[in-house]
């Protein structure tokens, strides 16, 4: 077994994943405007990756131990092969509702699959290589919305954009079909799939769970609504999505010594207090002050997602991989409901407001997440520090 082999192979399955979400947040204005589709169908079709994602990450994690995490790296590969092509071909609000829901079950079965991976071949320091692992979806998100917004100047066609994804899919498809995979950190630890179910029970995990919800809509609604969001405001609106993942990117690049200083109930305490304050600021900003706004708010959720998964694996082993799906899965599946509320909630909007006015009264709205972190984030600090003396 060669683990940075594995790594490597991880984080571009990863950029697959992060792709999607890049590419098509950049591409939406125009297969709206291609196909006729209304606000809501836009949000919906976007929401339905989020849809997939939860279903084949909690798939995953009840089925890696059994099945072994290379079938379904091998099922990942074929659910982004059809998703891919399927877009690239497809003809109206249904065929991109289909593909966009296999694109997203393909990115729940790579999270399913890589998290426990990572977390099982550096059991010496998991929060730090998953937020080094993680950093490929913001920068595989920074590509994406390159790609998109040079394609596009170009006149390139937004169905070449979508092409692009093939060759980390090949890379990955690849890999991982020469490479022999360890069992889970549980299994080899010789916690029984039982005793696994009864740790989800945890007051601590159910209560990170729920907080998990908070940070994922934090995070990726924002990102991938931000295009329409903000399109009234700045021409360039993609850029912000582009600012704010370069700077996850980076900093997720230097999380070992964040993760020294702080430990991680003080990494997810400082987020939600920068991810509000950048939040706020892309509410209520204008002109270039808006991009200062995405630098802000990439800071604020840098650590989020990583940190989160990081903390479960640390601090809540016997939960095994279906822990850290059911985590990430409560995530996404809270941005699908939220994103496709929103959707209709601006559509709304808009009939009263200007879209400057509702872009930001949606934002707005959205405020109210991190802020309820901070309070929960404070709360597990101290416990943990308490923990720590005891």
């Amino acid at each position: 077994m060669n683990r940075r082999a594995l790594f490597i192979a991880s984080c571009f399955a990863l950029v697959v994943t992060s792709l999607s979400f890049g590419i098509r947040a950049g591409i939406l204005n125009e297969l709206q405007g291609q196909f006729d589709l209304t606000e809501s169908q836009i949000s919906t079709i976007t929401a339905t990756a989020f849809w997939g994602f939860p279903i084949s990450m909690v798939l995953g994690g009840m089925l890696v131990d059994r099945l072994g995490m290379k079938l379904l790296m091998r099922l990942a590969f074929f659910m982004h092969l059809g998703g891919i092509v399927m877009t690239i071909f497809a003809g109206g609000y249904l065929s991109l509702f289909l593909s966009t829901l296999m694109i997203g079950l393909g990115n729940g079965l790579v999270e399913a699959v890589c998290n426990p991976l990572v977390a099982s071949i550096y059991p010496e320091n998991q929060t730090t290589k998953l937020n080094h692992f993680h950093l490929w979806f913001p920068g595989g998100i920074v590509l994406g919305t390159l790609i998109s917004f040079g394609f596009g100047h170009l006149g390139i066609g937004w169905q070449w954009q979508m092409a692009t994804m093939l060759l980390p899919l090949g890379i990955y498809g690849y890999w991982f079909s020469r490479m022999e995979f360890p069992v889970t950190q549980r299994v080899k630890s010789g916690v029984s799939e039982s005793d696994m179910y009864r740790n989800l029970l945890q007051p601590l995990f159910l209560f990170l769970m729920v907080c998990m919800l908070g940070t994922s809509v934090t995070e990726l609604f924002t990102g991938q609504y931000v295009d329409v969001l903000l399109h009234s405001v700045s021409e360039n609106a993609i850029l912000i999505l582009f600012i704010s993942a370069g700077v996850m990117t980076l900093g997720r690049g230097f999380a070992a010594g964040v993760v020294k200083s702080l430990k991680p109930s003080g990494m997810l305490l400082a987020s939600a207090l920068i991810s509000t304050l950048g939040l706020y600021m892309l509410a209520t900003q204008d002109g270039g002050m808006l991009f200062v706004s995405a630098a802000v708010f990439g800071m604020g959720v840098t650590f989020f997602w990583p940190t989160m998964i990081g903390f479960v694996a640390e601090n809540l082993p016997n939960t095994g991989a279906l822990g850290l799906s059911v985590m990430g899965a409560a995530g996404m599946f809270a941005v699908s409901i939220y994103m496709t509320l929103m959707g209709g909630y601006y559509e709304g909007l808009v009939v009263d407001l200007d879209a400057v006015e509702a872009g930001r009264t949606v934002l707005r709205t959205t405020l109210f997440l991190p802020a309820v972190l901070i309070l929960a984030f404070a709360g597990l600090f101290v416990f943990m520090r308490k923990r720590q003396r005891a």
